[in-house]
């Protein structure tokens, strides 16, 4: 037979009360269910622990030994349990959120806003990156959620999305452009573009393919921040969502002519892993934001 959680703390509470009844009201047992678990616990530990024999309860050597090492398991019992209730209650845990730097820049600090508000002793972390990226940090396990670019030949088999946002992408310049501007009208204009592995690239340089050129560059290399800058500066202009000039009052927003050129944003977790009741929560407040709006000029809710 083993020891019993229940049973050290039953004989816990006689050591401390020095009685069995009061023991008992205490512990919301009744006096006879108590006593059969310390008889229980003393057939296991083959020693009496109590003796009663002068008409009071007093502990015996073995009772002694026992009691310091049985209120150390108790307590580990009780911190554990509280350790767990407190997670599980949201009043303590962290959440790992991956964005495109668009979405770091809109929608994210609304979201962790909306979060915070409800759940203010959780910690949150935000890592800002591509999408290639985000999916590595995913898969690696060092990110719970993800917001990342749906590519055209699909995600990771590893994880699993849900389709969030459809996002026009527009022209970005310093002067504003036609008001009826498609991609081919870009031919001969120098474009900013992303480094290499970036999504945007990616999109830029398939979107060109489909108007059948192949971009000029005025200067390639970096992320968000830095493109926009470099259009600041006057080098060129830039495909980027709408989302990326919320903040950026020197920049003009030229949106194409229909078809124009979207993309996907989504909602990626591991497949397999079952998410942490903080990433659980995370994710409810994200859909929620999303599907009640406003959303930027631009976004659409799937």
């Amino acid at each position: 037979m083993k020891v019993q959680l229940q049973q050290l703390r039953y004989f816990v509470s006689v050591a401390e009360l020095r009685h069995f009844t009061r023991a008992a009201e205490q512990l919301g047992v009744s006096q006879p269910t108590l006593s059969k678990q310390i008889h229980t616990l003393e057939a296991t530990l083959g020693a009496p622990l109590f003796d009663r024999s002068r008409g009071s309860v007093v502990l015996t050597t073995a009772g002694e030994t026992l009691l310091p090492l049985a209120r150390r398991v108790v307590a580990d019992a009780d911190t554990a349990r509280n350790a767990v209730q407190e997670v599980v209650g949201l009043r303590r845990g962290r959440v790992r959120l991956g964005a495109t730097p668009s979405l770091c820049t809109s929608l994210v600090p609304l979201v962790l806003r909306d979060f915070h508000e409800r759940h203010p002793d959780i910690e949150l972390h935000v890592d800002e990156g591509g999408s290639q990226d985000l999916v590595a940090e995913l898969v690696a396990h060092t990110l719970d959620l993800a917001l990342i670019v749906e590519p055209a030949r699909g995600t990771d088999p590893a994880l699993e999305t849900v389709p969030v946002l459809r996002e026009s992408l527009v022209v970005a310049s310093v002067e504003p452009l036609s008001e009826r501007i498609t991609l081919a009208d870009l031919r001969d204009t120098p474009l900013v573009m992303f480094r290499t592995g970036y999504d945007l690239r990616d999109t830029t340089l398939e979107a060109c393919r489909r108007a059948g050129f192949t971009p000029r560059y005025a200067v390639e290399g970096g992320e968000m921040d830095a493109v926009l800058a470099f259009v600041e500066a006057g080098l060129g202009v830039a495909l980027v969502p709408s989302m990326a000039l919320v903040n950026r009052p020197l920049l003009h927003a030229a949106p194409l002519v229909a078809p124009g050129v979207h993309r996907t944003i989504s909602l990626a977790q591991r497949r397999e892993s079952v998410l942490p009741h903080a990433a659980q929560a995370m994710r409810a407040t994200l859909l929620d934001h999303v599907a009640a709006g406003p959303l930027p000029v631009g976004v659409q809710a799937f």
